[in-house]
Formats: C-alpha cells, structure tokens, sequence
C-alpha cells in the first residue's frame, strides 16, 4: 500500500527560546558548550531570567525534521507530548502552520510543556539546555500506530529515550513501523545521549533500525572509538544505511559495501548551527522517500542544513522546495 505520508517524527514536543550570547556568558552560568543539557524548572527559569531577548516557536528535533521535510513538499507527521497551556498552544500552532500533521490531543494535567534554551555564541555554535515538562511523558497511548503503518519511514529522535514511557512508545511507533514494512531511522542526537543509553542503543539499533543519523562524536560513542571511519563501518554491519555529518567538511553515507561522500553547501557566513542536523536529516529523508540513490539524499540533506545555517533559528526562513528545484535536485 503506498505511504499516506512520507515521514512521521516521533520526538520531543519543545518551545525553542533562542538568544545570542557572548562568551562570558555560557561560563559565568556554568553552561557546557555545545552540548545539550537536562535541566530542572527552577534552572530554566533562572537562566531564561539571565538571557537576553531572543526568539520562540515550537522547535524539538524531530519536529523540527519534519518542518523541513514539509519545506521540501513532503507529507510530514509528527508525534510528541504538550500540555494544555500557553506554550503548548504556541508549538500546536506552530507545528501544524508549517504543514506538518500533528493530532496528539493536548494533555490536561502532568508537568507543563517543555521549553528549550538555546544560547548562540559568536561562532555560530549552540548551547541547549532543556526543560523536558510533559514531553518526556509521551507514551505508548499516544502513538497512533496507524498512521505510524501509514507512513514510508518513521523517524525517532534520541533525545527522547530518557524516561521509560517514552521507550516504550518509541519501540511501540518502530514495531508498528516493521510489522507494515515501512523504514525506521533513529538519530543518535548527542554523544551524551549514546554514553547514557549505549547497551540498549546498539540492541536497538541491531534489532530494529534501517537508517542510523549521527555526527562523528556520536558515531564514535557509539563503538568507544576515536576513529569515525571505523565506527561508522561498524554500525553499517548493524543497519542497513548509516550518515554521518562533518560539519563543514561534508557528510559520509554508508550502505552495504557502498560509501558516499558529499561536500557540504557552502555558506558565506554562518550565523547560528542550531537545526543544521535537524535540516539535514529533513533533506535526506526526503529524499529516501521519493526512491532518490543516497548522493542525491545527502545533497539534499546538505542544501536544507546551509540554509537553516545562514540564520537564526531551527527552521528554514526560505521553502527548501524552491532551493532544491533552483539546484536541480527535485
């Protein structure tokens, strides 16, 4: 049967609160750079009192993937938690103006929904620190199973499997995805995310992943190696394709015996990092979606991660369907 949607995210429900910062600032609050980092309702509070004036919208990664994929003119759907609140009727908004279906029913009781601090430094480099909420919450009993079946690949964020109810809906959303022949892609996120979660990570990703998204650091964590060649043949004997993004020097896609390497897109001046891997994957999804061979997937994937770059925020500011026709690439 063919794919009533092309993607469907499974992720972290968040507010994205974004400000630039100087230096100073991510040491004297103690922030470890470039890193993503769990914190409690009193220290987001607390930080997002210090931070200077900057930007919201709903954001999350794999929400954030599936605005690029719906950039790109793909069917997108997202699964994630908010509360009935303030912030939760601001990512609902959000999310779906962006063309993205999203039909989880706002909870009406439970912690509040999550927020996102996002300082960025001079050097375009980004600083989350998180405030889980309600998101982390997201269960098995919000999982629409169907419309997991009814899309080509269903994507899951790393991020998530933090707290057990949110495993359980993530392998509940994969076997759904299996049982209909569909792809699962599972993005390691962040190198702490593989060092707490390594053991059930690479059962997981043996056992139930076809496309694993990461960035050499995380690669590396994954295989307790500082070889990012090695580690990423390693999970090609797990999963059927596995990408690794470098920065500014590319991305290497692995699959069976076949290896690509894509330059990245240049970009005159980069202005903010946050969402360059979310736009990636959002390219790259796409792409495998329509049957595209994985050099025309990661040159999407590296066009949509140069235009999120080029500016503040996690979301592309021009639709990635019209760069990619300008490119010849759609």
């Amino acid at each position: 049967m063919e794919p009533v949607l092309d993607v469907v995210g499974v992720g972290n429900a968040i507010v994205d609160v974004i400000a630039a910062v100087d230096e100073p600032f991510i040491a004297d609050h103690g922030l470890v750079k470039g890193a993503m980092t769990l914190v409690s309702a009193e220290r987001s509070a607390a930080l997002y009192d210090a931070m200077p004036a900057g930007i919201a919208a709903s954001g999350g990664s794999a929400a954030n993937t599936m605005a690029g994929v719906a950039s790109l003119g793909g069917r997108a759907g997202f699964i994630g938690k908010v509360r009935d609140d303030q912030l939760g009727e601001v990512f609902v908004h959000d999310i779906r103006a962006t063309g993205v279906a999203f039909d989880v029913a706002p909870a009406p009781e439970g912690p509040p929904t999550a927020r996102c601090l996002i300082q960025v430094t001079p050097d375009a480099e980004r600083t989350m620190n998180t405030f889980l909420g309600i998101a982390a919450l997201l269960g098995p009993a919000d999982v629409d199973t169907g419309a997991v079946a009814s899309a080509g690949i269903t994507y899951c964020e790393g991020y998530l499997w933090d707290v057990q109810v949110a495993k359980d809906a993530i392998r509940l959303a994969m076997e759904a995805a299996g049982e209909a022949g569909r792809t699962v892609a599972l993005a390691l996120s962040d190198p702490y995310c593989v060092e707490r979660h390594l053991d059930e990570w690479l059962d997981l990703i043996d056992d139930r992943v076809d496309v694993v998204f990461a960035n050499e650091a995380e690669v590396c964590a994954l295989h307790s190696t500082d070889d990012p060649a090695a580690a990423r043949d390693r999970t090609a004997e797990m999963a059927r394709t596995v990408v690794v993004t470098r920065g500014a020097r590319g991305s290497v896609v692995a699959e069976g015996a076949t290896v690509v390497e894509v330059a990245a897109v240049p970009v005159e001046h980069v202005v903010d990092a946050t969402g360059a891997g979310d736009m990636y994957a959002a390219g790259f999804l796409w792409g495998l979606s329509q049957g595209a061979p994985l050099t025309r997937c990661a040159e999407l994937a590296s066009l949509a991660a140069a235009e999120v770059v080029g500016h503040v925020g996690a979301r592309p500011q021009v639709e990635l369907s019209q760069l990619a026709r300008a490119r010849g690439l759609a």
